[in-house]
């Protein structure tokens, strides 16, 4: 199936990202998109040198690939799993681990 809508990430914050995947889902699926490509990023490698997390207080992953952990669980919302049919890892030309296909049902 060809991607006939993209949404990149890059740069967000994650209430901006996560604002970013709920109105682009809802759009595409009004428009009756069927398959769209979400790119997240792969996150940055961990810096061995940066101050660990202090056990207890908050994290922002350390830099491990937020959005891209935090996507499944958005995508699950019952507000857009309502339109959605399926989730795959994209291929490589399309950013390989760093973004998902998204499949949408059929607008009624």
């Amino acid at each position: 199936m060809p991607v006939e809508a993209k949404l990149d990430l890059h740069g967000l914050t994650q209430d901006e990202a996560h604002g970013a995947v709920v109105r682009f889902i809802g759009a595409q699926h009004a428009a009756s998109r069927r398959c769209v490509l979400v790119v997240t990023g792969k996150g940055k490698a961990a810096d061995p040198f940066a101050p660990k997390a202090i056990p207890g207080r908050f994290s922002m992953g350390e830099g491990r690939g937020v959005l891209k952990a935090a996507l499944p669980r958005w995508l699950n919302e019952p507000a857009l799993r309502a339109q959605i049919i399926a989730v795959a890892p994209a291929s490589r030309a399309h950013g390989g681990e760093g973004a998902v296909y998204v499949l949408l049902k059929r607008k009624r």
